[in-house]
């Protein structure tokens, strides 16, 4: 299965019309069958309005062999354009069922991100809930530029076959493109703060919320000092951007 062959473009990305199920089979194949390291991006609106200005970005974002819409937005976008997505396919429930697939599909993963004491805690809930997988390797995310070497040779040497990066964007999207060859795995997927909400240090929003569309709204109302320019400012431009594309009469290419 090409994950790439009938990609959507929502503002210049290219979103692969996935659903959960279809994903999750690309991954293990992956795992499976793979000769060079492929990356998994999980888009929002967020990302793609970043990424009409910051070109490092772009590149990683061109570069990820699947892209899939984490936000809500990006659905309801593609729809508006004209070439609908068939579901979100977000980076946490991906990283649940992977983490719940590993053990029968015997793959070997190593946990990248978060504070150390959250991914200790992480670290003891995977055990615990998947029993019988192999966490070849975990390191927490806070390193500087001089760590990096020895961060991929860590990496390297446990040999997994999954590397989950629980760590901000851009950052962790230009770094994962970066530094893809040399990481000896076959699967890289950027989590964000994933690791603190399922090791239950931060809580997700209500079911409700996620279907809607909401969850942005609430994360801005627990970190509203921290999260008030990039929510409201960045999805007011994300919808500007939509808006102009639709009245411009440009719909996303099918990329075939």
């Amino acid at each position: 299965m090409s994950a790439r062959m009938s990609a959507v473009h929502v503002l210049n990305c290219a979103i692969d019309p996935l659903t959960m199920e279809q994903a999750l089979q690309w991954c293990v194949e992956t795992c499976r069958d793979a000769q060079r390291a492929r990356i998994v991006l999980t888009a929002n609106a967020s990302h793609l309005v970043e990424l009409q200005g910051d070109a490092a970005l772009r590149q990683a974002a061109d570069a990820a062999d699947l892209v899939t819409a984490d936000g809500m937005s990006l659905v309801w976008a593609s729809w508006l354009l004209g070439h609908p997505l068939p579901e979100r396919v977000t980076g946490i429930d991906m990283l649940s069922e992977l983490l719940r697939l590993a053990p029968r599909e015997g793959l070997r993963v190593f946990l990248l991100g978060a504070k150390p004491e959250v991914l200790e805690r992480f670290v003891v809930q995977c055990q615990r809930e998947n029993p019988g997988i192999d966490i070849a390797g975990w390191r927490d995310g806070y390193f500087k530029p001089a760590d990096h070497e020895a961060v991929v040779r860590q990496i390297a040497e446990s040999r997994a076959d999954i590397l989950f990066v629980a760590m901000p964007s851009p950052f962790k999207d230009i770094w994962c493109e970066r530094y893809r060859d040399r990481l000896g795995v076959k699967l890289i997927m950027g989590v964000g703060g994933a690791f603190d909400v399922l090791a239950g240090i931060v809580p997700r929003a209500p079911r409700w919320m996620q279907v809607t569309g909401l969850e942005w709204a609430w994360r801005l109302m627990r970190e509203p000092r921290r999260l008030w320019r990039r929510y409201l400012m960045g999805n007011s431009r994300f919808i500007w951007l939509i808006l102009r594309d639709r009245l411009r009469g440009r719909v996303p290419a099918i990329q075939n």
